[in-house]
């Protein structure tokens, strides 16, 4: 994919210079604005906007319980499968990894959505590795389905599909998919992905227009920061989602914000994000997409995700397991993907919500919802 081929919202000619010197007076403006635009979004990404992150995250915290009220929405991902072809150089899952394989059975999956049902969630996020035999559609239409038996919000966290493999997908029960770019920046990306299906950039970025073209009703976007120019990668996940949101006006759009974690393999990131980043990156984002959830998961320690629940955020997992199952007591453990930091029971990650004001979230709609989208068959 050349620079001519990349879509107009992802146009380098129209990036705004970030100098790094920016004016503090424009700062605080841009944080304070009533309608801030990307021009406002640069300056609170900017390395100068750092001693502006009590003002942004007071700004942030209002915006987010004017728009969410005093909830935080809960899922938890189920990884069925981490048979992978991909080569990427950060994932503790890449095909030369010495990772021990597996993949779950009908049985094996129905013993976990039993033990999550337990738990009481009602929104789940399946994961594979990127297309292979032991995982591919026919497998995760099977697995769509069943989840569906027992959750009402059925979401994945896959390779990127065409747009009959998506409305297949949509029509076994799927509601939302979660595909992060990883970086927008072309050049760091075929360096970070030296073989597989996951090589093709376009076909990633242009991942959730076949779904929800195709029946989906929600997307999750976001970058994995850490492998490129962090201020970068932001003001394109913005942009990709003002996009999303413009085009398919009736869909849910959110964005996450994971950060490079220690995994197999031992990938160090390039351009690190420290927590005071993190912060300030999640407050501009806030500050520019008020009405957009915004997701921490339990890649961040306990002390960051206390922080940022109900400032900025407003979706978070709980009780994850980044191993192939791992929710029944049967289930056999497996390599995982990456190190997770918050390992908190759901009582306990409950009680630091209400302790903050902050009211868990288990449920907030039903299955008689997940008709695909009107938009998708106009």
């Amino acid at each position: 994919m050349t620079t001519k081929d990349l879509p107009n919202w992802l146009d380098p000619a129209r990036w705004l210079p970030m100098t790094g010197s920016e004016d503090k007076a424009a700062i605080r403006a841009a944080i304070l604005s009533e309608n801030p635009t990307e021009r406002e979004l640069a300056l609170m990404l900017s390395p100068a906007a750092g001693e502006f992150l009590e003002l942004m995250a007071q700004r942030a915290q209002s915006i987010t319980k004017r728009h969410f009220g005093r909830t935080i929405s809960l899922y938890t991902p189920l990884y069925l499968s981490n048979f992978c072809n991909g080569g990427c150089q950060y994932c503790g899952l890449a095909a030369d990894r010495r990772a021990t394989r597996a993949v779950l059975n009908e049985a094996q999956l129905r013993h976990e959505m039993e033990a999550i049902q337990t738990m009481h969630f009602e929104e789940l996020v399946l994961l594979t590795g990127e297309r292979m035999p032991e995982a591919d559609v026919p497998y995760l239409k099977k697995c769509i389905s069943i989840a569906a038996e027992y959750i009402h919000n059925v979401n994945i966290e896959v390779f990127p599909m065409s747009g009959s493999e998506y409305g297949e997908l949509a029509e076994a029960g799927c509601t939302g998919v979660t595909i992060y770019q990883e970086t927008y920046d072309q050049v760091v990306y075929e360096e970070m992905h030296r073989w597989g299906d996951k090589r093709d950039f376009h076909a990633r970025l242009t991942a959730p227009d076949r779904a929800l073209k195709n029946g989906f009703r929600a997307v999750g976007i976001g970058a994995l920061l850490g492998l490129a120019d962090p201020a970068f990668d932001m003001l394109c996940v913005y942009r990709h989602a003002k996009y999303l949101l413009k085009t398919y006006w009736q869909a849910g759009v959110s964005i996450s914000f994971p950060r490079i974690r220690p995994q197999m393999g031992g990938f160090q990131a390039d351009f690190p994000v420290d927590e005071k980043m993190l912060a300030q990156y999640i407050f501009a984002m806030r500050i520019c997409l008020p009405d957009v959830p915004l997701v921490l998961s339990t890649r961040e320690p306990a002390r960051v995700r206390d922080g940022m629940a109900g400032v900025g955020i407003s979706k978070m997992s709980i009780a994850s397991k980044t191993t192939v199952g791992g929710y029944s007591e049967d289930s056999e453990e497996s390599t995982e993907q990456f190190e997770i930091s918050d390992e908190r029971t759901i009582p306990e990650f409950c009680e630091m919500l209400r302790s903050k004001g902050l009211e868990p979230v288990f449920k907030n709609w039903d299955s008689t919802y997940r008709e695909p989208a009107a938009y998708a068959k106009a």
